[in-house]
């Protein structure tokens, strides 16, 4: 199965895998700038946006499985990656396995601890919750600042400043997409993301956090760079955990620097 993708640009390939929420217009608010240097392949995963969900269970692992499959099916061997959230945790499962070139992972998800894992559960889902619940009111409500600001707060450190245009596709993606609910589930309940040894992944490695990221929290970022001991971290100050939201264009220079 080929996943529904996009692809912009020209020069050296790059490819973008999202996380919870709009599919590949997750990284519209960078993609273009993104594609005036690379040619830039931005995917849907299975059961968002436009690709079908998985015929099995979804986990981390099939996810990661249907990428490798995406990445042979599109001759994309040795292929950058850069990813987000769910997508960034992707991405790292990649590299572990010696898919891909050079990686950039934004706030990745899968290094909590057991205490925040179940913070992560407890306040996310219930989000999720609300963002179907209001699912009808959604473009009003993220076109007012205090509205928007008040569902925003989780995932932004400065939600009254973003457009509408650029955080209601992954907010209306959190309820749009069939496998919201399953992927939370291969989150919260599946193994946490496992590591690499020194000298094992294929290309080199960024991971970028938002220091003030209330969904994947900063602690994390030592527990993943510590289980990859190859990368390299860097910090997006007053950022939160959508780096493409909060810090575009240091988001777009890391994401480039990082996959040369």
């Amino acid at each position: 199965m080929t996943l529904n993708h996009v692809r912009r640009g020209q020069g050296r390939p790059l490819l973008l895998v999202h996380g919870l929420g709009a599919g590949w217009r997750s990284w519209q608010p960078v993609i273009d700038e993104l594609a005036a240097s690379r040619e830039v392949i931005a995917l849907d995963l299975p059961g968002f946006g436009e690709s079908p969900p998985l015929d099995g269970e979804l986990t981390i692992a099939a996810l990661a499985d249907s990428v490798a499959r995406f990445i042979d099916e599109l001759g994309l061997d040795g292929v950058s990656t850069a990813g987000q959230s769910m997508g960034g945790r992707i991405v790292l499962e990649l590299a572990r396995r010696g898919v891909g070139g050079d990686t950039v992972a934004l706030d990745p998800g899968g290094f909590w601890s057991d205490r925040e894992l179940a913070l992560f559960s407890a306040t996310l889902r219930p989000s999720i919750a609300l963002v179907n619940a209001v699912r009808g009111a959604l473009p009003v409500l993220l076109g007012n600042p205090v509205s928007r600001s008040a569902l925003l707060a989780q995932l932004s450190v400065r939600p009254w400043a973003l457009s509408a245009q650029t955080v209601l596709p992954d907010v209306a993606g959190l309820a749009d997409a069939p496998a919201t609910g399953a992927a939370m589930d291969a989150l919260t309940k599946g193994p946490k993301q496992q590591g690499a040894p020194a000298g094992s992944v294929p290309g080199r490695v960024t991971i970028g956090w938002g220091r003030r990221d209330l969904v994947t929290l900063p602690a994390q970022a030592h527990r993943a760079a510590r289980a990859f001991p190859d990368a390299t971290l860097h910090w997006f100050d007053r950022c939160g955990h959508f780096p493409q939201w909060d810090a575009p264009q240091e988001a777009i220079r890391l994401i480039l620097d990082g996959t040369n």
